[in-house]
């Protein structure tokens, strides 16, 4: 740490602090990982094993009592506690990074968007994926016009979990913010957003497909952009066989990419940014493959595309610029708000089998 460092809360110490958010704050040049927020004794061993220097408290009261200490809170706690978390940390003069979803509704996100602009503060959220090595490939490709004009593009982020694990994210209580289609949904049609525009309608279909499940964990999402793209989307812990990650068709070429990013792999596994020249780097064998022709890429079409190296401490290093003056909020609130919209929609949709017009 330096004089100059600026100090993080981070308030939460599962899967989403852990395992991301500490490990890439810490690597983050001007930024010090100050205090982690977790009631559990051994959470609170594990941060101080893996951070001597942090320091550990059991609450949020507690680290919110020390404000005039700290520069920026990240909120990696449960969905349901985002608002108020992200409320008392702005009330209390503080920006804020929120892990997504930030909010369960629209409305919430822009709520705090509003308090965040009143105060003057940074709000930001952790929507790791526009740093996918799949996604800063695709679009560069876009931007390249390598595939012309774009008709319709199919995500997929699909998982085989035939028995659920239980928690909070599988919790059928509302008030939970859990499912798929708020947990990888968030990620899917961020990244859809972002690349091709807002949403003009929304059709959905959620499921719940495993015994003793108690929300939906098998979903699809259509969105209409109003660019005129379609986007296909799908999210689901019940794929036996995984499509792939990617299928985008334009006028010009496809693209179609296997495999999902390897940076998520590589800090379950400790592995840390910085300490390896290949991180976020895949091998040759899982690139995509860019042609047309109509000729499938599992039996030779097109040509491979080198898949730019995947790249999540960018995020925190654009969170570090522009808390210092030097840059703008890689992640806002509103454009987290209309992924919300689109998600609030497909709820909608799924449960009244309609089409639904933003």
């Amino acid at each position: 740490m330096t004089a100059a460092d600026l100090r993080v809360g981070l308030v939460g110490y599962g899967l989403a602090g852990s395992v991301f958010h500490a490990p890439l704050i810490a690597a983050t040049e001007g930024l010090t990982l100050d205090t982690v927020v977790t009631s559990n004794p051994e959470r609170q061993e594990q941060a101080r094993a893996e951070f001597p220097d942090v320091r550990t408290v059991a609450s949020a009261d507690e680290l919110f009592a020390r404000a005039a200490d700290l520069d920026l809170i990240v909120i990696a706690s449960p969905n349901k506690t985002h608002v108020p978390l992200a409320t008392t940390a702005l009330e209390a003069g503080l920006p804020v990074v929120v892990d997504k979803p930030i909010a369960g509704t629209a409305a919430e996100a822009r709520g705090l968007a509003e308090l965040a602009e009143t105060r003057g503060l940074l709000l930001s959220v952790f929507q790791n994926r526009r740093w996918d090595n799949d996604f800063l490939t695709l679009r560069k490709l876009l931007d390249e016009g390598e595939l012309g004009d774009v008709w319709r593009f199919e995500s997929r982020f699909e998982r085989w979990r035939p028995q659920p694990k239980g928690g909070w994210r599988e919790s059928g209580d509302p008030a939970e913010v859990g499912g798929l289609l708020y947990d990888l949904g968030s990620h899917v049609v961020d990244q859809a957003l972002t690349l091709f525009g807002p949403a003009a309608s929304v059709y959905a279909e959620t499921d719940v497909r495993r015994p003793g499940a108690e929300i939906d964990d098998d979903t699809f999402i259509a969105i209409t952009h109003a660019s005129g793209v379609r986007s296909h989307l799908y999210v689901s812990a019940t794929t036996a066989q995984l499509g792939p990650r990617f299928r985008v068709l334009g006028s010009k070429a496809g693209y179609v990419k296997y495999g999902l990013d390897p940076q998520e792999a590589a800090l379950r596994e400790g592995e840390r940014p910085g300490t390896a020249a290949d991180w976020g780097r895949e091998p040759e064998s899982l690139w995509g493959r860019l042609g047309s022709g109509g000729e499938s890429p599992v039996t030779g079409g097109g040509s491979p595309v080198p898949t730019l190296s995947g790249d999540y401490p960018a995020y925190y290093a654009a969170v570090a610029r522009a808390l210092s003056g030097g840059g703008t909020n890689p992640v806002t609130a509103l454009e987290a708000a209309a992924a919300l919209d689109v998600l609030e929609a497909a709820r909608r949709s799924a449960h009244d089998g309609v089409a639904v017009e933003l």
